[in-house]
């Protein structure tokens, strides 16, 4: 990766309005990254989300109330028959784009983790391909690491820097 126009000076920003920290306080530790992960898999309930991501039921809440409150999910009321409401969980339009970042995980775990194998997959439904993450820019290119600028962004911070109207960023 290189750094260019602003950022090139490493020491001359600072990666205080970082997007990568702030997605870490909201979805960054095991726990929420697990419930995230069953909410994909279909997990609704409370005592599901605690058993299915190995948690206990403390951590499970604590996880649940903190993603409803970031909007990552949203609490629904549902009841069955002969039994008190209850709240179920679903993902949010927030929630569900940060799918990509799970299947990269995924990913990563399944060849530097799994030596056996992956233990799931996943697969293009209409045509049984596999699916896989992977960095593309806007016209569709396939890109590798090597292959990116990091430049400054609207949101970034650097004290008294002004390019074509952006401050320093840090993205």
């Amino acid at each position: 990766m290189q750094l260019t126009g602003l950022l090139r000076a490493r020491d001359a920003w600072s990666a205080d309005a970082c997007s990568i920290r702030r997605a870490l306080e909201v979805a960054g530790t095991r726990s929420a990254l697990l419930i995230l992960r069953e909410a994909f898999y279909g997990t609704t309930r409370f005592d599901d989300f605690a058993a299915r991501a190995q948690v206990s039921e403390p951590v499970a809440a604590a996880r649940l109330r903190e993603l409803v409150e970031h909007g990552l999910l949203e609490r629904e009321p549902y009841r069955e028959p002969g039994q008190r409401t209850r709240m179920r969980y679903k993902l949010t339009d927030c929630g569900a784009e940060l799918f990509p970042v799970l299947a990269a995980l995924m990913q990563w775990g399944d060849r530097w983790l799994a030596p056996a194998g992956p233990p799931v997959e996943l697969r293009h439904h209409d045509c049984d391909q596999p699916v896989r993450a992977e960095l593309r820019c806007d016209s569709g290119h396939q890109l590798a690491v090597a292959d990116l600028e990091l430049i400054a962004g609207p949101g970034g911070t650097r004290a008294g820097a002004q390019a074509g109207g952006r401050s320093g960023g840090d993205n």
